[in-house]
């Protein structure tokens, strides 16, 4: 059965109608290039140029002279190692205690078939429905009784508990065969070993989502850090550079910006077939 698409077989067999499908696609493509690379650009080139010419209007969009003391001085001034560090000790632990509870929480509800395990779901996504911020006043005063402010612990712990990436292991684990996990058990392994040998292996591509996901979300979470770390030593990156950009020049903010973003970047850049493979992955049963 052929497929209908907004150009035909035959406008396509043409030389003039070829010419304009590749003019006109390889024109889009550069616009949406261009929309998504400019503000990098931008903010890449504005750490580059004096405090004078960065507020000059009109703007300039090549630098007139090129500095690099931006970057120099934002890495020395706002002591970036190290908030880069404070932000990625805590969100490797979040990372390593979220996918650890939402793996063996979703693989007993989708394998295991727990009493009350659909209540039990209804409950968990139930909370998706509550506002974050409703949730952060008894956050607070949970974690303030506990001892645990300026801690990374406060960060790990209310992230453990994610209903989203929960959810979405779920639904992964719900397609994978059972006739695969029977197999298993015939031949004598137990339920730990299906998971660690079998499921876990099979899931790499939503696992790599749900990581994501959750390095991501502390990684640029502002409100609860401000709250629980008053310590500006242990603060992450987010709220380090709202606190020390007082008397700060703006290339040198700009630049500090620029250094805190390239972590994040550089993470969606090296998995993002990953990233495509476990959205997809979800659309196909196993």
């Amino acid at each position: 059965m052929s497929t209908r698409t907004l150009v035909s077989p035959a406008a396509l067999a043409r030389p003039r109608g070829r010419a304009t499908y590749w003019t006109v696609f390889t024109t889009i493509v550069l616009l949406f290039a261009l929309a998504f690379l400019f503000p990098v650009y931008w903010m890449v080139t504005g750490a580059m140029k004096s405090p004078d010419e960065v507020a000059q209007t009109p703007p300039t969009i090549v630098p007139e002279e090129w500095h690099l003391s931006g970057y120099t001085d934002a890495w020395d001034l706002m002591r970036l190692p190290t908030h880069l560090w404070n932000t990625v000790v805590q969100a490797a632990g979040a990372w390593l205690f979220q996918l650890v509870l939402c793996t063996a929480a979703a693989y007993a509800l989708s394998k295991l078939r727990p009493v009350f395990g659909k209540v039990i779901l209804g409950g968990i996504l139930a909370t998706l429905m509550v506002p974050a911020q409703a949730l952060v006043v008894p956050k607070y005063m949970t974690v303030a009784d506990l001892g645990l402010l300026n801690e990374p612990l406060a960060i790990w712990l209310p992230a453990v508990a994610n209903a989203f990436n929960l959810y979405l292991l779920k639904r992964f684990f719900d397609q994978i065969p059972r006739d695969v996990l029977e197999a298993a058990e015939i031949d004598g392994a137990g339920r730990l070993r299906i998971l660690w040998s079998i499921v876990l292996p099979m899931s790499r591509p939503v696992l790599g989502v749900v990581s994501i996901f959750a390095l991501v979300a502390v990684w640029q979470d502002f409100l609860w850090p401000l709250m629980v770390f008053s310590d500006t030593d242990k603060q992450p990156i987010s709220v380090a550079l709202v606190q020390l950009s007082q008397n700060i020049q703006l290339t040198v903010l700009i630049a500090a910006m620029v250094i805190a973003s390239i972590p994040m970047v550089a993470m969606f850049l090296v998995f993002q077939r990953h990233i495509i493979a476990g959205i997809s992955a979800g659309s196909t049963k196993g």
